[in-house]
């Protein structure tokens, strides 16, 4: 009798565990010759709710480890991701993209993980600061993380493009729960894998997927999401805005109209960091 192949069920990376949603509700995901892949989970507004409690469990933690774990841990990532490389490059292959330039993406992608792991215990000093002032005290900046941070990822580039507005939040310390691009959604639960067995803690990133339009009024309106970062459109901006102004919420948004080179130098850097960041100021007096 010939054996069955074992086909993947793919789920979502919430809170350290992988997940189906609470609705039970899937999506079909076609490769690209429209043929059944897997379903996908369509995430609802409770599981939303319940990885933002995952995220704000696990941020304080995750803060308060040294500027070198933390890159460590990103550079373990890193290691888990090399691993798999041709896996990854098959997951954005199946979107339709050619096998050269999902290579391209999937290097770009661990590529990017190295460089914010190298920022980790170098940001502060770029952006803090020790402030003249004409008074007898000691004035300093310094850094601190913002909370959960709630990142809504483009269409174009499925793994890059998520990471790239990833890291940023969580290279500060910050908790992030992610909403996967709705075109090409099985690269990021891929990464969800690899999240699981490279040390970062349970709970510091989330990944959700589902419909854009179904999630992006809760994330819009989540109360402990500190900030939000990420690829809209005209109508989501105007629903993220709306929202954001009733608890005074960071935006973070590029326009979906306008086309991204996730690829580019500055979609990576300190400036990134500096966008999911707050800044503290201390006086000290001198001569007292």
């Amino acid at each position: 009798m010939p054996r069955l192949t074992i086909t993947k069920t793919p789920k979502c990376y919430v809170g350290g565990a992988f997940i189906r949603s609470e609705s039970g509700r899937v999506t079909e995901l076609k490769d690209a010759s429209g043929a059944f892949f897997a379903n996908i989970p369509r995430c609802s507004r409770k599981d939303l709710r319940n990885a933002v409690e995952a995220a704000a469990k696990a941020g304080p933690g995750w803060a308060k480890r040294t500027a070198f774990n933390r890159g460590q841990i990103l550079y373990r990532l890193a290691e888990m991701m090399e691993s798999r490389n041709g896996e990854l490059t098959d997951a954005i292959a199946l979107g339709g993209a050619s096998r050269s330039s999902a290579a391209r993406e999937a290097a770009a992608a661990i590529d990017r993980v190295v460089h914010y792991a190298g920022w980790t215990d170098k940001y502060e000093q770029v952006l803090g600061s020790v402030n003249p002032v004409a008074s007898p005290h000691f004035s300093f900046t310094v850094t601190e993380p913002m909370g959960v941070i709630g990142v809504i990822a483009p269409d174009e580039a499925p793994l890059l493009g998520l990471l790239s507005l990833v890291l940023p939040a969580v290279t500060s310390g910050n908790g992030v729960v992610a909403l996967a691009g709705a075109a090409q959604p099985y690269p990021s639960l891929l990464l969800g894998e690899m999240l699981a067995v490279s040390d970062l803690p349970g709970g510091v990133v989330n990944l959700l997927t589902g419909f854009r339009s179904e999630l992006i009024p809760a994330f819009a309106t989540h109360e402990h999401l500190r900030a939000l970062s990420g690829v809209a459109d005209p109508e989501e901006r105007r629903t993220l805005r709306l929202g954001a102004a009733e608890s005074i919420r960071r935006l973070h948004l590029r326009r979906a109209e306008e086309p991204v080179d996730w690829f580019a130098d500055s979609m990576q850097g300190v400036e990134e960091i500096r966008a999911l960041i707050e800044f503290k100021t201390t006086w000290h007096p001198v001569g007292a």
